[in-house]
């Protein structure tokens, strides 16, 4: 997204159970006996198999469709600072759901008009890809993010911002602004020009221009998926 924007034996046994009966009065029956219990061996079979299948078999999510895969996606991803807390796994399986969402993608995606708009970044798979050395283990250290926008403006202007705090105590943001230039039907080109950082009153251009490029794989009125050159996987949800 910005200058670095480039760049988811269960052992059971079972006792058969024996009932035992008391009574205080004499009967003509015992006063103790028991009923074993027997069930048909392979019907036992198919018991325990489920049993041991229900518990060791991993969790799988039902999902009937892109609303589905929306509400997971985002529950996945919820309360991770943009991804930074997840593990391998956890992005393993973030990466599962959005190729599976994908396969909704509108055709052309790039000419719709539903990428425009202001999106909140809620999840990249490479902490550094929006917000460069502000996102990194170091960065992260001196700047807590707050959040981190972009919009697209008709016909061709992005603008990407992460505000912060500095310090603790200093507020601050990094943006850039660019010029989006259309590939093919789901790629696109952003040449950005340098960043502009402030930093309380402090406000000043540094660097050199950047460029990034972007597939779009799904978007509509809530979510847009994007797919960094280096293979970095950007959530983008979209602003209230």
């Amino acid at each position: 997204m910005a200058a670095a924007a480039s760049s988811l034996t269960i052992a059971s046994s079972f006792s058969e159970p024996r009932t035992q009966i008391h009574s205080s009065k004499r009967s003509n029956f015992p006063l103790q006996y028991s009923i074993p219990y027997k069930a048909d061996s392979r019907s036992r079979s198919k018991r325990l198999g489920l049993v041991v299948s229900s518990v060791s078999a991993p969790k799988v999510e039902l999902r009937t469709g892109p609303d589905d895969l929306i509400s997971s996606l985002l529950s996945k991803v919820a309360n991770s600072d943009g991804g930074v807390t997840l593990s391998p796994e956890e992005h393993k399986e973030v990466a599962q759901v959005a190729g599976e969402l994908q396969k909704y993608c509108v055709n052309e995606p790039v000419k719709c008009p539903l990428i425009f708009g202001d999106w909140d970044v809620v999840y990249c798979s490479r902490p550094t890809s929006p917000g460069g050395g502000y996102r990194s283990v170091i960065g992260r250290l001196f700047f807590r993010t707050k959040e981190m926008i972009q919009g697209i403006d008709s016909p061709d202007i992005v603008r990407n911002r992460v505000s912060f705090t500095a310090l603790g105590f200093l507020d601050g943001d990094v943006s850039l602004t660019g010029k989006l230039k259309v590939l093919d039907s789901e790629w696109v080109q952003v040449i950005f020009d340098p960043p502009e950082l402030k930093v309380g009153s402090l406000e000043f251009k540094y660097g050199f221009e950047s460029e990034v490029k972007l597939r779009i794989t799904y978007v509509d009125e809530k979510l847009r998926l994007g797919l960094g050159s280096r293979g970095s996987l950007f959530v983008f949800r979209r602003r209230q």
